[in-house]
């Protein structure tokens, strides 16, 4: 089992994540949106917690994340809250929260911190958002960026599909720069060749947490989801299941059926007071319960015959 690097009990905070990264520690960043999971994932270990907008996908079962709104995210955001003792908590600005100004983005990520118990908020962007970083910050909002593949801009991208190829690759690194200048703690490459992630690690000087993005960058996150095999769909190439969690919860539905229909479910074990004695008057009111749904069966029985 991996050494936490901090104390149990201690919160990782912005410092520490610094401090990791100061000493070479990679940092484990993953999904959560309910205090269960929450909870789950911080005994595991994870130094930082994402209440993601990727709820729309996984928990929703939409196809992008674009129709999730604000008070949805808040609302799994309190539920983590409640969950985690250890990890460092980031709420995801959802899609036209925080894009139609700086003012209006101060107010939704102040939500984040006063009513969803989180302690930074994350939103997407490079250079155009570099304003509303610096006045987030500056207002004492801690503010974790991501650059690269872009997911509330998967229509502008055609989809999601890798970026910062050949020429490309100055503009997420002009995006990751402006990103840190503006106040950032940390960022978040998403779905970029592995050589880019590496040059912008090393230009930037904040950590970088990378998803599709190589080994090289301060550390790695990954959707909940994903990395337990909750999702019975083909994921991406980047994802590695750690688990089979959708896999064994069907098996584990199955003999719970069974177990019921059979009748070894509830067992003695599982109930309440002593068995009830069985007698002959109790036998005849089962018998006669069941006797009208027989004529019920033989009748539909005999309606498919004549139909």
């Amino acid at each position: 089992m991996s050494k936490h690097p901090v104390s149990e009990g201690s919160r990782v905070t912005v410092q520490t994540l610094r401090a990791m990264v100061s000493r070479s520690e990679h940092i484990t960043m993953t999904t959560a949106y309910d205090a269960t999971f929450a909870r789950m994932l911080d005994e595991g270990g994870a130094d930082v917690l994402l209440v993601g907008d990727s709820l729309g996908m996984v928990v929703q079962g939409l196809d992008t994340t674009l129709p999730v709104t604000l008070d949805e995210i808040v609302y799994h955001a309190r539920a983590v809250s409640r969950g985690a003792r250890r990890a460092h908590l980031v709420g995801d600005m959802p899609f036209m929260s925080y894009q139609v100004c700086a003012e209006e983005a101060m107010r939704n990520a102040g939500r984040f911190l006063s009513e969803g118990g989180m302690q930074a908020v994350k939103l997407e962007g490079g250079t155009d958002m570099a304003p509303t970083i610096h006045r987030l910050v500056s207002a004492g909002i801690p503010v974790m960026g991501h650059v690269g593949l872009t997911p509330q801009s998967v229509h502008a991208m055609g989809g999601f599909k890798v970026q910062g190829k050949a020429e490309d690759a100055r503009r997420v690194l002009a995006d990751a720069k402006a990103v840190a200048e503006a106040g950032a703690y940390a960022i978040v490459l998403e779905g970029i060749p592995r050589q880019l992630a590496a040059e912008i690690t090393a230009q930037v000087h904040i950590p970088t947490i990378g998803i599709g993005a190589g080994p090289d960058c301060d550390g790695q996150v990954l959707v909940c989801y994903d990395l337990l095999g909750l999702t019975s769909d083909r994921v991406p190439k980047f994802v590695k299941q750690y688990e089979s969690f959708f896999e064994r919860g069907v098996a584990a539905m199955q003999a719970y059926r069974e177990e019921v229909r059979s009748g070894t479910f509830p067992s003695a074990q599982h109930s309440f007071g002593k068995a009830a004695k069985q007698h002959p008057a109790a036998t005849d009111q089962i018998e006669a319960r069941a006797y009208p749904l027989q004529q019920a069966s033989q009748f539909a029985d005999s309606e498919r015959v004549l139909g």
